[in-house]
């Protein structure tokens, strides 16, 4: 097929000798299939801001950190250059995702770099060679759902002890080969501890993993793994073998108002008194 003009640059540079097939066009890129020397791999590259519809990046963009000062103020002003600069950010956070992921023992594709915009990485393949299914396009037996959804919350609690949250996960961004589920699409990965979305974007990632499993294993439906991972989070006390129990009692006591207001007013009155004290002993001197 045609080189498509992104891709062309590694082309000329000796990255990618052969590009066979698009594998699919989304809401933040388009994905090729590509030969590169022996290996079939694959090609995401991503759109420009404008022709994006990745709704609220804004909210997944906060709390990334920027190293360089100079590129901070940039972005922060909003000038061509810090626009273009917020979008190698955008573009390179998948790759770094990727890496921490698999270094923190969660199955993802395996990156080869990011390149103006293109990020090169592994075709998950199912037995056959062939690209391997999205989660929404695989029947499930109950056994098989109970065991996916379990690898997910693993996975989920991984990327949590790791720092991050996927963001946009459902049965969408889950390849499934031959060895079970590979996450994927990660452009959006949220920082956990700088991100004052993250717990309910956690929630979300959960809940949508749930009530899809949910459909072969209704039993799942009832699990509360997202309060109960981000609770032993905020806690400090996740690992990523933290065995989860999907059962979580949030507690039903109302504030007790009253002794709050006691214990405010309290204070006061020992600080204006504390005051009084000190006024008088100034006077005596």
């Amino acid at each position: 097929m045609k080189i498509p003009k992104r891709i062309q640059p590694l082309v000329d540079d000796g990255l990618v000798d052969e590009v066979l097939r698009q594998l699919m066009s989304g809401k933040e890129a388009s994905v090729y299939v590509v030969r590169c020397g022996d290996d079939i791999r694959c090609a995401k590259v991503y759109k420009e801001a404008d022709k994006r519809s990745f709704k609220q990046a804004v909210q997944y963009r906060e709390g990334r950190k920027v190293r360089n000062s100079r590129r901070a103020r940039a972005m922060e002003k909003g000038s061509k250059f810090g626009r273009d600069e917020q979008e190698k950010v955008w573009q390179s956070a998948e790759v770094d995702a990727l890496y921490a992921l698999a270094s923190a023992g969660v199955r993802v594709p395996q990156p080869y770099g990011c390149f103006d915009g293109v990020l090169l990485m592994e075709l998950v393949t199912d037995g056959e060679g062939m690209v391997a299914p999205r989660l929404n396009d695989v029947n499930l037996t109950a056994e098989q759902a109970l065991k996916g959804h379990e690898i997910i919350i693993q996975f989920v609690t991984r990327m949590l002890c790791a720092g991050l949250i996927h963001g946009d996960l459902s049965e969408f961004n889950v390849l499934v080969d031959e060895s079970g589920p590979v996450i994927i699409d990660l452009p959006q990965a949220v920082d956990a501890a700088a991100n004052n979305n993250a717990k309910w974007m956690l929630e979300r990632d959960v809940n949508n993993m749930t009530v899809y499993y949910g459909q072969y294993a209704p039993e799942l439906l009832g699990t509360q793994y997202a309060k109960e991972m981000w609770a032993l989070f905020e806690a400090g006390e996740l690992t990523p073998d933290t065995e989860l129990t999907g059962e979580f009692d949030e507690s039903t006591e109302k504030a007790d108002v009253d002794g709050l207001m006691e214990e405010i007013n309290a204070v006061m009155e020992a600080e204006r008194l504390r005051k009084e004290r000190l006024l008088e002993a100034q006077t005596l001197d």
